[in-house]
């Protein structure tokens, strides 16, 4: 009988509590051990899941952990990603991996000798719609790709502290659909173009967009439209669309429920899930399933790596400079 990979869980705010419950359920891992920045809020986490509550410095010293999955503020990211490798641990590390793209580079540049099983926190490559897109592509449903549409249009607003501390919609909410375009294309963007504006939100017009467009240009030719909504009135709406030269797929908006009702001379359609989390909450667990499988020898072809993690940034950087300058951006250029 295979033993479980044994994790250490730095962080225990939102995403933390999201990924404790998917380790201690999930039947080829155990959590083990539990660290946060607030000693209280690790230990009632570490005591909801049987772990044990310990300083991040204990957790890496372990003898006793194979993994660590790193949910921590963004800004500790890099670092404790750097650790945990070099000190032998497999990791589960959200994104992005820095808010600096050249912090990113140098960290991944230097971890790039050990050979560390590592992750970065791209969980939408795991919704099964998606997947079932990637496959009809794969398959060459579609032939020759010329035209790629997606959305995503969360349905409330996250906290002002959130959106100061977000890094930005192109670093926080876009860059899981630079992910998925590159991975349901095996593709790069080479150009990036893009408008926004605090329509929502209007008191963060100084710092950032709540709303915007994008239009990007891939090295083999096909071109991609995103838009990006940080509020909707109608619930959460995420879907892409793939159309090439013999025809399209696509993965819808999902529904909650399945069922259209006919009454008194009108349609009510199903609604829309009411917010990203309850749309997307499964995919966190099929990610880390992948992952435990990748540790236990499996051949896991859809695990965003830390190169994904960089090229998902360097786009998300471009389209932050397009923002800024109003211009089309060579994707080339933010990674000189």
């Amino acid at each position: 009988m295979r033993m479980p990979q044994r994790f250490a869980l730095i962080g225990g705010g939102f995403i933390g509590q999201v990924h404790a419950a998917n380790l201690a359920a999930h039947p080829g891992c155990e959590l083990a051990l539990v660290c946060d920045i607030d000693a209280s809020r690790a230990e009632a986490l570490a005591r909801a899941h049987g772990a044990q509550a310990v300083s991040v410095a204990q957790a890496l010293e372990s003898d006793a952990i194979d993994a660590v999955l790193i949910a921590s503020a963004t800004p500790t990211h890099a670092e404790l990603l750097a650790r945990a490798v070099r000190a032998g641990k497999a990791v589960y590390c959200e994104k992005p991996i820095d808010l600096s793209l050249a912090r990113a580079r140098d960290v991944v540049a230097t971890l790039s000798p050990v050979s560390v099983p590592v992750t970065v926190g791209f969980n939408r490559r795991f919704d099964h719609s998606h997947q079932a897109l990637k496959a009809q592509v794969k398959q060459g449903a579609v032939g020759m790709l010329e035209l790629i549409q997606m959305v995503c249009r969360a349905s409330e607003l996250p906290p002002l502290s959130y959106l100061q501390a977000s890094g930005g919609q192109m670093r926080d909410q876009a860059i899981h659909f630079f992910d998925l375009l590159r991975w349901l294309t095996d593709d790069e963007v080479v150009t990036v173009g893009a408008m926004g504006a605090a329509l929502a939100m209007p008191a963060i017009r100084e710092f950032d967009v709540d709303t915007s467009v994008l239009i990007m240009r891939m090295q083999q030719g096909a071109l991609a439209q995103l838009d990006n909504a940080r509020r909707t009135a109608y619930g959460y709406d995420e879907r892409i669309s793939i159309m090439g030269s013999s025809g399209m797929v696509a993965s819808e908006s999902q529904a909650v429920r399945g069922v259209t009702r006919y009454q008194n001379g009108s349609i009510t359609q199903p609604g829309l899930w009411p917010d990203w989390f309850s749309r997307v909450k499964s995919t966190y667990y099929a990610h880390l399933d992948a992952f435990v499988r990748h540790l236990n020898g499996e051949q896991v072809g859809d695990l965003p790596t830390l190169h994904d993690g960089l090229r998902a940034q360097a786009i998300a950087e471009a389209a932050q400079l397009s923002l800024t300058r109003g211009e089309f951006i060579e994707v080339a250029e933010v990674e000189r």
